[in-house]
């Protein structure tokens, strides 16, 4: 079933409350959608199917008697680490899990604004890879080309937007987990603020650097979910000051001061920006300059970054594998990730902890000369299906640092950053731009994301039929 492509979530929620469409039509398109889908784009790991037509039902009778809420009604996905009540949390990974009791606070605030959670989308396992892939589930391909991955580790929330299964979905950010499928799939990702949209049950997420975020067709889409998202348990250990990301789509940036970077951050392999990517974020660029905003090469000061990065994502790696019902099913990288966690989770965990009060210093001096920083969102386009799949530790730490080298940065510093499309390269594969800023910026890079948006036009285009004629499942 073709996806219309007037359904995004602003324009499902504004035709439900005006009576033009009800919430089980929705969704039941939603789920028909999903269903056709599986076997090429496999994008979810559970469809609540009845669940979510008995809350439909459920949305339309408040709808008939007047209730208005954000989303009342509107179909929505969220990624398997997040728990849903009644439902398994498998994140990725092999094995039967129990359902959950309650939802998490990110889900119960999605409900609240009356969202329908039609389904958990596949993620690779514990969200550690840019690829979504793994015995558990098989593999989640790129609508735009089934022979590619969507990236990862929220690349089932990515493809189910992208495809048109859903308006939008939530999904999580570790090193890039929501903006490198964004980009690979020609969607906008919203990477917020360190505890913006709440990770309870746990009060942080991998000692902080995962946030969630949110993955739409549009800014004004993917602004409206992190607003109805947003919010903070008691449990929370970061709760910033609250914003409306919605508002900000409207209003003009004024004019800025970009920094346009090019150049990786500190890796300890090598990486290299391939000159088809760098030339599409160098167009955004001269898009920005013709805006009216000042654009001109320079680069963080990052330093060493990625020595506080390490210890963080693996210690936090090492408490998900103390939790696994079934640890002898996990692969076999993830176990010495979390080996090496283990081994880090003491004075270096802490040494790495409180360097984040120095970077935040440093990278925020940065912010005094210029307003956003405009960098690639990955080096690479998305690879092919199977390409990481089964390599060993060390050859996977390489291709993941090679395609993907500058998201990183913005996990350990807790700030924003928003993946905005930056075109077409190769076979017609999507790479994007990412525009970053410093602490609780949302509002400044989502109007300035809007404003490109306008002149980019970037939702009006979709995946073609070809993808399905270059499905090595097809």
């Amino acid at each position: 079933m073709a996806p219309d492509r007037s359904e995004g979530l602003a324009e499902c929620a504004r035709a439900l409350a005006n009576g033009e469409v009800t919430s089980r039509a929705l969704v039941e398109r939603a789920l028909a959608r999903i269903e056709a889908s599986q076997a090429t784009v496999n994008a979810f790991r559970r469809v609540r199917g009845e669940a979510a037509l008995a809350e439909a039902d459920a949305a339309d009778k408040e709808l008939a008697a007047g209730v208005r809420r954000p989303l009342l009604g509107v179909p929505v996905a969220v990624k398997d680490d997040m728990d849903v009540a009644g439902e398994p949390t498998a994140f990725g990974c092999p094995g039967e899990f129990p359902p959950r009791a309650e939802d998490g606070e990110a889900v119960r605030r999605l409900r609240a604004a009356g969202a329908i959670v039609v389904g958990k989308t596949n993620t690779c396992e514990l969200g550690q890879w840019p690829f979504t892939e793994g015995p558990a589930f098989g593999s989640t391909r790129n609508p735009w080309h089934h022979g590619h991955t969507p990236g990862g580790s929220s690349g089932g929330s990515a493809a189910a937007v992208a495809a048109g299964l859903v308006p939008a979905a939530l999904g999580s950010d570790g090193a890039g987990s929501v903006r490198i499928p964004a980009s690979w799939t020609h969607l906008i990702g919203i990477k917020p603020q360190r505890g913006r949209i709440s990770t309870w049950p746990r009060p942080e997420s991998f000692q902080g650097i995962t946030v969630n975020g949110t993955l739409a067709r549009t800014v004004a889409d993917a602004a409206l979910l992190l607003d109805a998202a947003s919010g903070n348990h008691k449990g929370d250990l970061h709760r910033p000051p609250s914003v409306r990301a919605s508002e900000a789509v409207g209003r003009e940036p004024g004019r800025l001061r970009i920094a346009l970077s090019l150049k990786p951050p500190f890796t300890a392999l090598p990486a290299r920006l391939r000159p088809e990517v760098r030339a599409r974020v160098v167009e955004l660029a001269e898009t920005l300059s013709a805006l009216g905003h000042t654009v001109e090469e320079a680069d963080p000061p990052y330093g060493q970054i990625g020595l506080t990065f390490v210890p963080r994502a693996t210690a936090g790696l090492a408490e998900w594998v103390s939790e696994a019902p079934h640890p002898t099913l996990l692969d076999r990288r993830t176990l010495g990730s979390a080996r090496l966690g283990r081994l880090l989770g003491g004075h270096p965990l802490r040494a790495a902890r409180r360097a984040e009060a120095v970077l935040h210093r440093r990278i925020g001096a940065f912010f005094e000369t210029y307003d956003v920083i405009l960098a690639p969102t990955t080096a690479a386009p998305p690879p092919r299906i199977g390409s990481m799949l089964s390599l060993g530790g060390l050859a996977t730490d390489r291709a993941m640092i090679a395609a993907c080298p500058y998201a990183w940065p913005w996990n350990v510093l807790g700030w924003p950053g928003v993946n905005v499309p930056a075109g077409f390269v190769g076979e017609g594969l999507p790479v994007g731009a990412q525009l970053l800023g410093p602490a609780h910026s949302e509002p400044l890079l989502v109007s300035l994301a809007a404003q490109l948006e306008a002149d980019r036009r970037w939702y009006e285009v979709w995946p073609s039929r070809r993808a399905a004629a270059n499905s090595p499942a097809a």
